[in-house]
């Protein structure tokens, strides 16, 4: 029971601080949603991927970690797919549903999410914490992968009879995390220049720490712009696979992979959390069940509160380090 309290209090107590102050700070203020995000989009995020991408080593079993969290995305379509037609959704509804399931937010919440769980003191021995390291660069493969089907798959789904396969094509290659993640290989296959030596680096140091304060804030700015509605029954079906049944799927998935520790951890904790609000903003984008989906990204985000503590908690001892 101590452990739970000290998952509660020291992984998301610091998490949904930062969402609240977003939070009232927009309902203050009346912040600017568009500005925040191209902040976190443009530069903080790539910010962070290139400085973790180029200092750390990437080892051959985080191309496993890559193909797990395909498969795992593609276990979600299809077990979207056959709820929708057993619900009998409308196509709308049914793409709605499934861009719910297949995208979670890796990024605003399970990147500083991640980070604080495997911060602690438990984890640092003489001084490093090579855990930390490991847990950091899978997550990092969970965003990019993440990152591009969001933004082709998502869209495709969103935007099924009024979008164009070009338009989809368009909107990868707006992705600075596409180049980004090329220029970081680029320079790390070029040993004899350190970048890290460079005039550029404490720059680079600087926008890669604001990302989790920064993220967080505007995660809480942008569900400010959202009306709360807990009647929808079908939102709680979403809501059960996306922060049930994702755990569930992706154990048996890190059984099979053989995944153990810290990665097994990261991928466990990571398929947790709750629905990408960038499904929100495809929806509102493709006019597509925008109700429903703003709404399972709202609930998803406040119930997550509890089961993202339970899946922790699981997590550490299901998966020892």
């Amino acid at each position: 029971m101590d452990i739970f309290f000290q998952i509660l209090g020291h992984n998301m107590l610091p998490i949904f601080i930062l969402i609240s102050l977003g939070f009232l700070l927009s309902r203050k203020f009346n912040l600017d949603i568009m500005t925040l995000s191209k902040l976190n989009f443009y530069l903080f995020t790539p910010a962070f991927v290139f400085q973790n991408l180029y200092i750390k080593k990437i080892p051959p079993e985080m191309i496993k970690v890559f193909i797990c969290v395909a498969v795992f995305m593609l276990i979600n379509y299809l077990t979207g797919t056959i709820v929708a037609k057993i619900r009998k959704y409308d196509t709308s509804k049914a793409n709605a549903f499934k861009n719910s399931l297949m995208f979670y937010n890796s990024s605003n919440i399970g990147l500083p999410l991640i980070t604080l769980v495997f911060s602690g003191g438990a984890f640092i021995s003489n001084g490093n914490n090579p855990y930390l390291n490991i847990a950091i660069t899978a997550q990092i493969m969970v965003m990019v992968l993440q990152d591009i089907t969001v933004n082709t798959v998502g869209f495709f789904n969103g935007g099924r009879e009024t979008m164009h396969w070009k338009d989809s094509i368009k909107k990868v290659l707006n992705m600075p995390a596409i180049y980004i993640i090329i220029l970081a290989f680029i320079f790390k296959m070029v040993p004899s220049y350190d970048l890290t030596k460079s005039l550029i680096w404490p720059a680079i140091i600087y926008i890669k720490d604001g990302l989790i304060p920064i993220s967080l804030i505007t995660l809480g700015v942008q569900l400010s712009k959202i009306s709360i509605n807990f009647k929808d029954k079908e939102v709680y079906l979403a809501l059960a696979l996306r922060l049930v049944g994702g755990p569930i799927f992706i154990f048996c998935l890190i059984n099979i992979f053989g995944f153990q520790g810290v990665i097994a951890q990261t991928l466990m904790i990571s398929s947790a959390v709750p629905t990408a609000v960038t499904t929100a903003l495809i929806a509102v984008e493709c006019n597509n069940s925008v109700d429903y989906s703003t709404q399972v990204v709202v609930n998803s985000t406040l119930f997550s509160s509890l089961s993202l503590v339970i899946v922790i908690f699981l997590a550490r001892i299901l998966f020892p380090i």
